[in-house]
Formats: structure tokens, sequence, C-alpha cells
């Protein structure tokens, strides 16, 4: 008999805690060991149960889901996903959850709890792809990532930096990006896989913790220095180069490893549009996106930089971006900003 996915379910609602034990019991693969009422209690039973993953509400009465996540980050590492409809009117609480260890993310409906099924494929895939991370607690804010020193000021050899990352790629790409000196000079372009709705308030915040700016990228805009472009996920977003100017544009080309946002389809635009001017960086993240992509830029006679396996919360687009031969310089996180400072 396979070996079951134990879960904790914690919520402050009875009916969602036994709805929740419901959909998931449907699975084969899961199994809902127990439940908890409020964060302390998801402490203790985390202790006295060891799931595998713990499956979190933030928004409890008493002692709430970001208390519980850095209680069991500090007493019993477990990986985290938090399943909250906090997120329908604010993700910073999300963001702290994320920063303070927890793995994942999915939106709960607010107000029809009907729509809950709905959720059931992508709830059961979110907890077996959270069962492969490594549980960790992290802390990024202005104050506790220092900034990189800048040995020499040199001109650089490269026109932009292409970031992808996946799950755990939110407090990955805080941690590179607020160590980069305000001075910093080359254009950078983010592909996070996330949800449309959750990329402005994650640009938002990036944009209060960094002095580089921040913004969602638009249709005709052009990579400059000091700015940081998010892809905005409602379509795949590409550069295209006319003569000397590049923009950014969108495709409707269909990418089978991720959609809205691709990896593969912003980082094979920059190999194009920049050729050996272009650095391509892949972060934590499950799957393969980025792999077509940091081997063009790679193959076009630009740098390429991994998160090394340590660091990083999912192991998957880093390691099969560096077996497939495409990958220059496995960095932990911590040394990253430091390598684009420094290095390039």
């Amino acid at each position: 008999m396979a070996i079951k996915l134990k879960i904790l379910v914690v919520d402050d609602s009875a009916f969602m805690r036994l709805l929740i034990t419901d959909l998931l019991s449907e699975d084969r693969e899961i199994e809902v060991i127990g439940t908890a009422t409020n964060g302390r209690d998801a402490i203790e039973k985390t202790a006295e149960l060891k799931p595998d993953i713990v499956l979190l509400d933030l928004n409890m009465a008493e002692y709430d889901g970001l208390y519980a996540v850095k209680g069991i980050m500090k007493n019993n590492p477990t990986p985290i996903l938090i399943l909250s409809s906090v997120g329908n009117t604010d993700l910073q609480p999300v963001f702290e959850a994320l920063k303070s260890g927890a793995v994942d993310y999915i939106n709960k409906p607010d107000r029809n709890k009907s729509k809950m099924r709905e959720l059931q494929k992508e709830l059961v895939q979110k907890i077996k792809s959270t069962s492969r991370a490594k549980p960790k607690q992290v802390s990024v804010n202005k104050a506790s990532v220092k900034k990189v020193t800048r040995k020499r000021k040199r001109k650089t050899d490269y026109d932009l930096i292409a970031i992808g990352a996946s799950t755990g790629g939110p407090t990955a790409i805080e941690r590179v990006i607020c160590s980069l000196p305000e001075d910093f000079d080359i254009p950078i372009l983010i592909c996070q896989h996330m949800p449309q709705g959750f990329i402005p308030q994650f640009v938002q915040r990036l944009g209060a913790l960094t002095a580089l700016e921040v913004v969602s990228a638009t249709k005709g805009m052009t990579p400059s220095p000091g700015v940081v472009m998010f892809c905005p996920g409602h379509a795949n977003l590409i550069l295209k180069k006319e003569g000397k100017k590049v923009e950014v544009d969108f495709t409707d080309e269909v990418y089978q490893e991720y959609n809205n946002p691709s990896i593969n389809a912003m980082m094979l635009s920059v190999a194009s549009a920049y050729g050996s001017k272009a650095v391509g960086v892949i972060l934590t993240g499950m799957g393969k996106d980025g792999v077509k992509g940091m081997k063009a830029i790679s193959e076009s006679g630009g740098k390429t930089i991994a998160q090394n396996r340590e660091s990083s919360v999912i192991y998957g687009m880093p390691k099969a971006a560096n077996e497939a031969g495409a990958v220059e310089a496995v960095l932990d996180i911590k040394d990253i900003g430091n390598y684009l400072v420094n290095n390039l």
C-alpha cells in the first residue's frame, strides 16, 4: 500500500474543516490525520501528530495563521500551505506568511463556500507539490537583508537581467532585489509564477522594500536602468526588438511548462533581443519552466545563474536547468545579489 500524505487542517470554521477534510479524502494519496481550530492549536497538533503538511487558514480570531507559521517553523519545521480568503482583500499577510516559512498559497472563496469544490483539483496539486518542499524559516525585510557593497565601479558587459521563479519565489526575489544597491544600473525583468491578481500587491510590497523602481510591465514599455519590471500575468510577456529599440509585448502562444506568465516565453525573447548581453537567473520552483529560456541565453553567449539546492524551497527548475547544461554559476540565494553587482 502506498504511503499517504498526512495532512493537518487548520481553520476556525467547523464547516470548513469538515468540507476540506471531505474534499481531500477523495484522493487516495492524501489522509487528513487531524484538525486544529487556531494558531496555538496548530502548533500543538503539529508537534503531536507530525503531519507531512499543514493546510492553514490565516484569518482566525484567536492566535491567527501567521502566529502558527512562526511557531511551527521555530519548533517543528513542517511544509505549510496557506488556504485562506484573506487574499481576497489584502495579500500582505500572505506575503508575511511566505516570508516566515510557509511554502505556498491558494485563495479560498470568501462568501460562496460552495465554490470550494471548484478548488479541489488545484488544492490537491498544491498539496502534492508542497510535500516536496524543504521547510525553512527565512526572514526578509529591509533591515535584515544586507545591501551589497560594490567592489569597484566598472562598466557592465550586460544590458538586461531576466529572473524566473515559482514556489518559494516571492521570498527569494525579495532577498535578491533588496540586496542590490540603489545605483544598480542593469534593467531587471522578473517572471514569478503567481495568479494575475496577486502580482500588483507583490510589486507594491517589493517597491516599498527597495530603492529601485518596481513596476508591472505594460505593452510598449522599454527596459530601463534602475527599474525592476514584473510580468503581469494576464498573458505571456515577450520582448520585441526593432532596430536598437527593445519593447515589452505579449503573446497568445501557449507554453507547455507554464502559462501566464511563462518564464520560457520571457527568457526566449530575452535571448533573441539581447543575445550575449543577457543574464538569466532561475530561482526556486517546481517543474521545468525556464529551462529552454536559460539554454537559449547560454547558447547566445549570455550568462546564466541558478539558485542552489540548499537554499531552494523546491529544487526543481534550477535542477532541471543545471542538468540541461544551461547554467554557468550555481549560487546560494544570499550570494546572487553580490554576483549580479560585482561579477557582471
